[in-house]
This record gives structure tokens, sequence and C-alpha cells, in this order.
């Protein structure tokens, strides 16, 4: 399948371009001195790109041009006539005002204008946008890209400026890597299929670990273990039915006992215990409190020495400094003595709050039971149980949702186990899969790394590498390199021109495994000859003129001054057959619309 033909309902201002079987150059000559240095200059050579992407349906993007100037291009429609692998040509005809409605007509000759046809004649009018690209698939037939759309081909098919940055990974590829690893995957020869159900089995684990933590947080900080919430609920649903058994028979003399022993076994023993502790460490307290108002050093050597002044006595010298000595010695003791002592009573201080707030609550316990017990008024017994009553059947409700919250956690641990398992069983299968696959020298992949390198190879004598392997998450990774003497990578693929090299060569290379296949046979590259040393530029024509004979159709755009040198004398670099747009800077007719640059 190749480019026909390009033309609008406006040919005065958009000329038509007839794409030939082999080598099409879009030439652009800069002929005005201001606009020598200029790194842009709008003449509408990477355009042509764009507008052979809007007739592959891309969808609308308000930055791009025909939508951004809106008012400028509403007017036209836009035929693209391709060449179907049968030997027939299908049209496809986009108007800017109503590109959400698209025509189709196939046709037997080439070349054909459309644009007088009446809408009656089109085999497929109006369709809508999602449709038209359904249509668009099943009519250019691409089976050789398996279950994708066409649309996946176009962003290898049509490079642009900035799409030179990696071989594989395109500007144009906005979401995930699931988005594009397993179609490039299929296209260089290795299971896709497992690729994808790789992905699809990592998104089920992030989101099962997503919901898992969710219904972690939804639980907060209570009981994690279902074990201990079934024996909580045990003991409380058997304290309701003992409860609602004193309720139904008005009989509170069992009540009364465990009341009477719960006080006396369990409510004063606390107490007592608590009492004895808060006596003993009271009393450490005190003791820590006077020993840290009586740790000081009484001893001053200033008045010792005025003393022994006064009483005719010498205290200077040796004697003063051994003093001093003595007291900074005995000033550091103390104080490394305080710091431990104030950190005791500030924990002492802390626990004794502690025990205080339990005796009270203690203390209420023990008096709201023995109001209870004292209480005459069997219906004030009756009110009281019935508010514990409440309480319990609020804490058995408050465990049967915790335990169905943790019955949810254990059902998506063990899902989450399964899911990882299936998932790391499928990088296991990937890796085995890469590895046959780079080791079978007649492999797909095989034949596309030595298309690369010979590529890479006749331009700058140098041998290239493509590689792809699994990296320690499973997923694939794409890399090409350009080999020194040593067959060790060197830096030079890091460099603009270079990277560029590498992205054409792998874009024929693609082609070519592929020449078998219902696969598309056209590649469009932008800017080819950029940054290039002259040598490079016509070792590179060759290669692209070479490509042609096996029936590969490649589109160029060039600067006139990124031209290489003729191969012959005087000879032109392009015959007039393979130039298919001239296009220079003098006036509006140079440009590839012609009227005034936007």
């Amino acid at each position: 399948m190749k480019l026909s033909k390009l033309y609008t309902n406006k040919p005065d201002l958009f000329e038509p371009i007839s794409f030939e079987d082999g080598l099409n150059v879009v030439l652009a000559e800069i002929r005005l001195p201001e606009n020598l240095k200029k790194d842009t200059h709008n003449l509408g050579k990477t355009t042509l790109g764009r507008l052979l992407d809007f007739c592959f349906l891309s969808k609308r993007d308000p930055s791009f041009f025909l939508f951004k100037h809106f008012d400028r291009f509403k007017e036209f429609v836009f035929y693209l006539e391709i060449e179907l692998a049968n030997g027939s040509y299908l049209t496809v005809r986009r108007s800017v005002a109503s590109h959400t409605k698209i025509d189709f007509k196939k046709h037997a000759a080439h070349h054909q204008d459309w644009t007088k046809l009446e809408q009656s004649q089109w085999d497929h009018t109006k369709i809508s946008f999602e449709k038209s690209q359904k249509l668009l698939d099943s009519l250019l037939d691409w089976r050789g890209l398996n279950h994708w759309s066409y649309r996946n081909a176009l962003g290898y098919l049509l490079r642009s400026q900035d799409d030179y940055g990696d071989i594989a990974h395109l500007n144009k590829f906005k979401g995930g890597h699931s988005q594009w690893k397993p179609f490039l995957a299929h296209l260089l020869g290795f299971n896709a299929k497992l690729i994808s159900r790789y992905y699809e089995k990592e998104k089920a684990v992030e989101q099962s670990t997503a919901e898992y933590e969710t219904v972690e947080k939804e639980l907060g900080g209570t009981v994690k273990e279902i074990s201990k919430i079934d024996g909580l609920l045990l003991l409380k649903q058997q304290d309701l039915g003992k409860k609602q058994k004193f309720l139904d028979t008005f009989d509170f003399r069992s009540q009364d006992q465990n009341i009477t022993r719960e006080v006396v076994d369990q409510i004063d023993e606390k107490i007592a215990t608590l009492n004895s502790k808060r006596y003993s460490l009271s009393f450490s307290k005190k003791k820590i409190q006077t020993t840290l108002e009586e740790d000081q050093i009484m001893f001053d050597t200033a008045e010792a020495e005025l003393l022994f002044k006064q009483a005719g006595v010498a205290f200077q010298g040796q004697i003063k400094k051994d003093f001093n000595q003595l007291i900074a010695f005995n000033q550091a003791i103390t104080s490394e003595r305080r710091s431990y002592l104030q950190e005791e009573y500030a924990e002492i201080d802390v626990e004794l709050k502690q025990i205080n707030e339990e005796l009270n609550r203690l203390g209420k316990q023990r008096s709201d039971s023995l109001s209870f017990l004292g209480d005459t008024d069997i219906y004030n017994k009756h009110r009281q149980v019935s508010a514990e009553l409440v309480e319990l059947k609020a804490d058995i409700e408050s465990l049967e949702r915790q335990r169905v919250f943790l019955r949810r956690l254990q059902e998506l641990r063990t899902k989450i186990r399964k899911q990882s398992e299936e998932r790391d069983a499928l990088q296991v299968q990937i890796e085995d899969d890469v590895e046959l696959q780079n080791a079978d020298q007649n492999s797909k992949f095989s034949k596309m790394r030595l298309f690369f390198n010979e590529t890479v190879e006749a331009v700058i004598s140098q041998h290239a590498l493509l590689s792809v392997y699994s990296n320690k998450k499973g997923h694939l990774e794409f890399r090409a390199e350009i080999l020194d003497k040593s067959n060790n990578a060197t830096s030079a693929d890091r460099g603009h021109s270079y990277r560029k090299l590498l992205c054409i060569a792998f874009d024929l290379a693609v082609l070519r495994v592929h020449l078998g296949d219902a696969f598309p046979r056209f590649v469009f590259h932008d800017g080819v000859f950029e940054s290039l040393d002259d040598r490079k530029k016509g070792n590179l024509l060759k290669v692209l003129r070479q490509h042609s004979k096996p029936g590969i159709q490649t589109i160029i755009t060039l600067i006139h001054s990124d031209m290489p040198p003729p191969e012959h004398g005087s000879e032109p670099v392009f015959s007039d057959s393979e130039v298919v747009v001239n296009l220079h800077d003098e006036n509006e007719t140079g440009l590839l619309f012609k009227m005034k640059p936007w």
C-alpha cells in the first residue's frame, strides 16, 4: 500500500501532489538572504506530513494549523488517493469545516480528481469519525498489524522533526507504555499477546492493591485479626443474651450477684493496687524533689580566699587551682545526676496523672455499681440495664462491620496474591520469548537487526545494534546503539543527527521485514539530511534509493542547502520524477499553501 495523490478543492492555493513508487523528494529552497540563518522557514515541507496524518483521520487538535487558523482554512476540502495492495485505489475525502464527516470512494485508475464528484457518487458518504476510522482500517486491510488499528503504525510511517528523539517512543504516544509497547513488540516479531496480558494483570494488581488500602483506611486503627473480632463478638453476644434475659424476666438477682462480685473482686482490688502504687510514686517524687533542692555545692573559692587572707594564711596558686578543679568535677557529676533525676521526676509525674485518672474512673464505676445494688426501685435498674443493652448492641454492630471489612481484606489479599502470581508467570514467559527471538537467527527480529545495521553501516561505516530486553519490572525496553570498532556502544547515537539516522534505519527495517505481509509500503521522513556531512548525505541517499527496489515508497523533505553533493560531476542530485514538490521563500507561489504565512 502506497500514497498516490494529495489534492484539494482549491488547486490555485494548494497544487496537487502526485507521489511516485520509489523516492519522493519535497525540496525547499531558501532564496532570500535574510532567511538563510533562520531555523524555521514555514515553507510547508513539515506541514505536508501533518496533512497526510489529517487525511488518515487524525483526531482534532486545537493547536493543529487547520483548526488554529480555522477562518483561513474552513473552506478547504482534502483528498488523499491511496494505492491498495490489490492494485486498486481508494480516495478519502475530508473537509476542514466538517472534519468528522468523511467520504470514501474506491476506483481502478490512479491520479483522479474527484473534487467535482456529486455526493451521491461516493461509495460511503458522511460517515461519522469513529466509524470512518474503522471503515478505513478495513479498506486498507493491513492484516500484518494483527488486531491493532492502522493508526498505531502511522507514528512510525510519518516521522516529523519531533519524532527523532527515540526509535520507539514517539511524542505522539500520549498514553502509558501499555498503549504502544505491545504493538511495537508485535512489529518486531515478539509475542505481543503476552505483553498486553502482562500490562492488564499489572493494572489489576494495582487496582486491587488500591482497593485494599481503601478498605484498610475505612477499618481505621481497630483490630486487624478476624479471629479476635469473632472472639469479642462471641463474648458480647453472650452478655447481650444474659442482659436480655434479665429484662425479660425482671429478675435482677443474678445481675446483682455479678455486680457485687465485680465490685469486690475487680474494682476494689484495682483501686487498692493503684492507691498503693500512687503512694510509692508520691514518696519517690518527694525524695527526688528534696535531693534536687539539697544537691548544691556550697564551697566558694573566692570567699575562701578572702577568709584565709583575713586569717593571714595564703590561699593562692596550686591550692586555689586544685579546689577549683575539684569544684568543677563535682559540678559536672552533679549536673549529670540532676539530669537523670529530672527525667525520672517527669516520668513519675506522668504515671501519677494516669493513675489518678484511672482511680477516678474506677471510683465512678464503683459508685454506679453500689448505687445499682442499693437502688430499691426496680424500674431504675431496668432502665440502667436497658442502657447497657443498647451499648452492647452498638458494640456488636461495630464489631460485625469490622468483620465485614476484615473478610474483604482477606479476600483482597488472596486476590492480589493470585494476580501477582499470574503476572509473575507472564513475566517469565515474556523473558523466555525475548530470549528465543534474540537467539533465533531466522526470527523476524534477527532479520530486522541485520536490516537496521545494514542501513547505518552503509551511511557512517559503523555497526549499529538494535536490542530488546525485559527489565526488572517485566517491561520490554527497546534500544538502538552505534558501536565502535570493538563493538562497544558509543555516545554517537546521542547526537541529534545520529539519533535521526537510527530512527530512519529503524523505520526502513520495519518496512523491509514486513514486505511479505499485508502491510504499508510507504514512509515519510522530515528533514532527512540535516546535520549530516556531505559524504554521509550521499550514502543515505543511495540507501533510500535502494529501498525503492523491493517496493518501499520513501517521501523525504529537505532544505536545498542540505542537499547531498552530485554523484557524477554536474548532474542534478535528484531527477525530475523524484522531486514531487518544489518550495521556495521568494513569494507566496513558492509555499505549500499559496497564501500569506500564518
